[in-house]
C-alpha cells in the first residue's frame, strides 16, 4: 500500500493538468530528461516544411551569388564592398541599414494566399523567421521598440496574421528565433567578446523569446546563432523545458542551442545533409536558390529545377530525414513566381506519390547509387561553392575534381604557389608535387555558412621560365559542409593573384585558355522507403523496359504497381539477387506525374 502511495505521489509530481492538453508531463531543465522526450508524431510523419526568410533585408535583397542576402547588415558592418557600394549607389551616401525598415511595407502580403500555396506544395508545417540576426521583429515586440513590424514598416503583426492563416489551412506553425543580434546595445554578436553576452541574454533575449512563444504558441521552435556560446550561457535547458510545458506534447525544437546541448532536438543540416543514418529526426534546410532571403543578384541556374527539388527531397526522406524548403518573399509580400512554381511542382508530385513519403520510414537500404561525371573547361581555379555543388549531376558533398592542362608563366624566376582549400588539394607542376594538403578542413556550425572560412592554406615554390609550357594537374576532394578552392601564385616581382586564365592552357597547342575539369561523385538514382507494410522504390530515371532493384526477394504474392497508373499489376521475377520489374507494357503518355516515379510493392 505504501509503495502504491509513493507511485501516485510521483505521478502527481511529474504530471500537471491544463485545459488545453489535459494531463501532461512537466519537464525540468535537465538535459537528459529533455533529450529523452519523445518527438511528436506529427513532426516525424510530416517530412516537408516551408521556411520563410522575410524582413528588412528583403528591401535591398542583394548579396554575392553564393552569399545569404539576409546577412546584408553583417556585410555592411564588415565593410563588404559589394553591399556597401550597392547601397550608396542606389540609396545615397548617408543611407543606413535602419533606413530600409520604413521601405519594408508588405503592401501585397496576403497570409491566406501564402498558406494556400504552402498547402498546395504538400507541406505539413511552416517555419517563419520571426526575428533574424538583425534583431528586427515581425511581431509587436515590446523588447524591440521602433524595430518591429507594427511600429515601423508594414504596421502589421506579420507573425500573428500568418499563424492564423497557416492553422486555418490545417498546417502546423513554427517560428525561427535568432538567439543573438548583430547590433544590440547590450551585446553586438560577433563584435563584442563572446563571454560578455550575459546581460543581453537575461535582459533582452529571454524575455523576448518568452513573449514570442507565449503569444503565438508555435508547434515548432527553430533556434539559431548559438555557435559562439554555450547552452548554459543561453539558458537553453530552462527555455526548452518552459516551452515544452507551455505548449504540450506537440511541441518540438531543433538542435541549435549552444555547446553542451548536443543530442537535443531535430538535426538541421544546411544545404547539404551528408546524413545517412541518425538516431533522431532531421530536416535539411535550404533555399530554392543559393540564399534564404531573396537575392536579386542570383541567376536562374542558381535555382533548383522542379526535378532537382523532388530528387533532393526524396533522397532526404529515404535517408530518414525530411526537408524545410525556403521561400524568400519580396519586400512587398509577394512570393516570387519562380519560387511558387517550384513549390507547386513538388506539391503536384506529392499529390500522386505522397503515400511513399508522409509517415514513411527507412527501408533496409536507403537507395542505390552510381558514379556520375561532369566535364567542362574552367577558366581559373577560383571557386567558393559554399554548400552547393559545382554543377549537375554532381552532389554537394563527397565529390572530387581533377583539373589538367598547361601553365605558361609571363616571366622567369621563383614562383610561390599557394592554395586555399576546403577540403583537400594536391598540385603537380611539371610532374613536381608542389602542394600536398590531403585532409579535411575544420567543419563550421550549421548556420554559420557565410562566416565559415575554415580553409587550409598550403604553399610550395618552384622556378619557372617565361613562356615555357608546364604540365599542371590539380586534384581536389570535398567531404561535407563548405566547398572552396582557390589557386594563387606569387610572381618573382611579388605580385599575388589567382593564376590568371591567360596563363592556363587547355592543351599544348595553346589555342584555348583554361583547364580541363573532371568532377565526379556518387548519385543516388533509386530511393527506398516503407510505409504501412508496403515497400516503395522511387526511381529518378524512367525505366523504359524494366526496372532492376537490388533488394531481397519479395514474397511470391507481392503485387507491384506504379503509383498514378490505374493500379495495374506489373509482371516481375527475381534472378541472381535482383528484382526485375517489367515496365514495357506501361504507356508513358498515361503516366501521371514526372520528375520521379514510385513503384509500390505490397502483399
Amino acid at each position: 500500500m505504501k509503495k502504491r502511495l509513493v507511485s501516485v505521489v510521483l505521478l502527481v509530481v511529474t504530471l500537471c493538468y491544463t485545459p488545453a492538453f489535459g494531463w501532461q508531463k512537466v519537464y525540468s531543465a535537465n538535459w537528459q530528461e529533455l533529450k529523452n522526450r519523445p518527438y511528436p508524431k506529427w513532426f516525424t510523419d510530416a517530412k516537408l516544411g516551408v521556411f520563410i526568410h522575410w524582413g528588412v533585408y528583403s528591401v535591398p535583397a542583394y548579396s554575392n551569388k553564393e552569399d545569404y542576402a539576409e546577412w546584408y547588415l553583417r556585410g555592411l558592418m564588415l565593410g563588404d564592398s559589394l553591399r556597401t557600394n550597392f547601397m550608396k549607389k542606389n540609396y545615397g551616401e548617408k543611407f543606413t541599414y535602419n533606413d530600409f525598415a520604413p521601405l519594408f511595407k508588405a503592401k501585397l502580403f496576403n497570409p491566406d494566399e501564402w498558406a494556400h500555396i504552402f498547402h498546395k506544395a504538400g507541406a505539413k508545417y511552416v517555419v517563419m523567421v520571426a526575428k533574424h540576426h538583425d534583431g528586427y521583429a515581425l511581431w509587436p515586440s515590446r523588447y524591440a521598440r521602433n524595430w518591429n513590424s507594427m511600429e515601423v514598416g508594414p504596421k502589421r503583426d506579420l507573425v500573428g496574421e500568418l499563424t492564423r492563416a497557416v492553422k486555418d489551412a490545417g498546417l502546423r506553425m513554427g517560428l525561427y528565433y535568432s538567439l543573438p543580434e548583430w547590433n544590440h546595445p547590450l551585446h553586438r554578436w560577433d563584435t563584442d567578446p563572446h563571454r560578455n553576452i550575459g546581460p543581453y541574454v537575461e535582459q533582452h533575449m529571454i524575455p523576448q523569446f518568452k513573449e514570442l512563444v507565449a503569444t503565438y504558441r508555435p508547434d515548432l521552435i527553430f533556434a539559431d546563432g548559438e555557435w559562439f556560446n554555450s547552452a548554459e550561457e543561453w539558458h537553453a535547458a530552462e527555455l526548452i523545458a518552459w516551452y515544452f510545458n507551455l505548449v504540450g506534447a506537440d511541441a518540438v525544437v531543433n538542435d541549435r542551442w549552444g555547446n553542451g546541448s548536443e543530442g537535443m532536438g531535430f538535426i538541421t543540416p544546411e544545404y547539404s545533409s551528408g546524413i545517412k543514418t541518425s538516431d533522431r529526426p532531421w530536416a535539411e534546410v535550404r533555399g530554392l536558390g543559393r540564399s534564404f532571403g531573396l537575392n536579386r543578384f542570383e541567376k536562374l541556374q542558381a535555382y533548383l529545377t522542379g526535378t532537382e527539388l523532388v530528387h533532393s527531397f526524396v533522397r532526404a526522406v529515404a535517408n530518414g530525414g525530411g526537408m524545410i524548403i525556403n521561400v524568400g518573399p519580396t519586400a512587398d509580400g509577394q512570393i516570387p513566381l519562380l519560387q511558387q512554381d517550384r513549390l507547386i511542382q513538388l506539391g503536384d508530385w506529392l499529390a500522386i506519390n505522397g503515400e511513399a513519403i508522409y509517415g514513411a520510414e527507412t527501408y533496409t537500404v536507403s537507395g542505390e547509387e552510381r558514379q556520375v561525371t561532369l566535364q567542362r573547361v574552367d577558366a581559373q581555379i577560383n571557386f567558393n561553392w559554399v554548400r552547393n555543388n559545382p554543377g549537375g549531376p554532381i552532389r554537394e558533398d563527397e565529390f572530387t575534381a581533377i583539373w589538367e592542362g598547361y601553365l605558361r608563366p609571363d616571366q622567369s624566376g621563383p614562383f610561390r604557389i599557394e592554395a586555399l582549400a576546403d577540403d583537400g588539394v594536391r598540385v603537380w607542376i611539371n610532374d613536381q608535387l608542389v602542394i600536398n594538403q590531403w585532409k579535411n578542413a575544420p567543419e563550421g556550425a550549421n548556420g554559420f555558412v557565410m562566416g565559415n572560412d575554415a580553409v587550409v592554406v598550403s604553399q610550395g615554390v618552384l622556378n619557372l621560365k617565361a613562356n615555357n609550357r608546364y604540365p599542371i594537374r590539380i586534384e581536389y576532394f570535398e567531404k561535407t559542409h563548405n566547398a572552396r578552392l582557390e589557386l594563387y601564385w606569387i610572381t618573382p616581382n611579388g605580385k599575388k593573384e589567382v593564376i590568371p586564365q591567360k596563363n592556363l592552357l587547355v592543351n599544348l597547342a595553346g589555342n584555348e585558355n583554361g583547364l580541363k575539369a573532371t568532377y565526379q561523385s556518387l548519385q543516388q538514382h533509386i530511393a527506398y522507403t516503407q510505409n504501412r507494410g508496403n515497400i516503395y522504390a522511387i526511381t529518378m530515371q524512367w525505366p523504359d523496359d524494366e526496372l532492376v532493384l537490388s533488394i531481397p526477394r519479395p514474397n511470391s504474392e507481392t503485387r507491384i504497381n506504379l503509383l498514378g497508373y490505374d493500379s495495374i499489376d506489373l509482371p516481375w521475377h527475381y534472378r541472381k539477387g535482383k528484382l526485375i520489374i517489367d515496365t514495357s507494357g506501361i504507356k508513358f503518355s498515361r503516366v501521371e506525374g514526372k520528375h520521379a516515379w514510385v513503384f509500390r510493392l505490397s502483399r
